[in-house]
């Protein structure tokens, strides 16, 4: 079988980025990893070649569980999309209260504009 422990060297990661983003890039890597393992692990069972180490297969799923879990706690704490969303918002309710509300409307009916030209 193969060892969950022989991962690559680890990717250089953009500087800069927020820890919780760099550690959400690491668990996504992770979790591809082990499901990579276990996919192989498979298809050698599949060939016939020799079959899946039950041990190894419950410590993979549990790992992969454990990755899963730790990931869906970043997202729900606000990493990455979530994070953005909140900025934009923050920043919709800046501009709001820095215009009147004709310039809203038309800063609003400019966005929406852009957007469909766009095909957001």
């Amino acid at each position: 079988m193969t060892d969950l422990q022989n991962a690559a060297p680890v990717a250089v990661i953009t500087p800069g980025l927020p820890e919780d983003q760099r550690r959400l890039i690491d668990l996504d890597d992770d979790i591809a990893k082990i499901r990579t393992q276990i996919a192989t692990a498979d298809l050698a069972r599949q060939r016939g070649h020799k079959p899946i180490d039950p041990d190894w297969f419950h410590r993979a799923r549990t790992a992969l569980r454990h990755l899963c879990r730790e990931r869906s706690e970043l997202l729900a704490k606000g990493t990455g999309r979530h994070r953005r969303e909140k900025l934009k918002d923050a920043l919709i309710g800046v501009l709001r209260e820095r215009h009147d509300p004709a310039t809203w409307d038309g800063i609003l009916a400019e966005a929406q504009a852009r957007r469909e030209r766009e095909g957001l």
